[in-house]
């Protein structure tokens, strides 16, 4: 905050939350270009304003996967579930990197956890709508349906 701002009774706060604003935007921006670690950046800086973002934590967590840091996605879709233990999309992110990790039981426990508050209004629909979602939701079906031919 400029000191000219200041003395005409600007906000520190108000700019920090612009700042904070403006640091997700650019992330987002950044994803779209394919340019992950610059977005990964950029988020980092969201959090550091804000440690207990949602958006960021889950934005965070879909770079890292993207950019194949599975451990970091991993923690920082567990962070976003310490913080809010019915988020949705972190249990579907975590159900899909656990069954690309080798782990059917942690998958089918996150994807049971998506679908019992799955997401509503304008983000279901979005996910609903989404090639991507929509296969992924295929592979974690299929999965559930496969483990539940094993236990019989």
């Amino acid at each position: 905050m400029s000191w000219l701002s200041r003395l005409l009774g600007g906000s520190p706060k108000t700019e920090r939350k612009t700042q904070r604003l403006d640091y997700l935007n650019e992330a987002l921006v950044l994803e779209r270009q394919g340019d992950y670690d610059a977005a990964l950046t950029s988020y980092r800086l969201a959090l550091r304003d804000q440690p207990n973002d949602l958006k960021v934590l889950q934005n965070m967590a879909i770079a890292f996967s993207r950019t194949g840091r599975l451990d970091e996605a991993l923690r920082a879709y567990r962070k976003a579930l310490d913080i809010d233990p019915l988020l949705s999309g972190a249990h579907y992110g975590l159900a899909f990197l656990l069954l690309k990790r080798g782990d059917p039981d942690g998958a089918t426990r996150h994807l049971q956890a998506f679908l019992s508050h799955p997401p509503t209004g304008e983000e279901a629909d979005r996910w609903v709508r989404s090639e991507e979602h929509t296969s992924e939701l295929q592979s974690l079906a299929y999965l559930v349906c496969r483990l539940l031919l094993e236990k019989k």
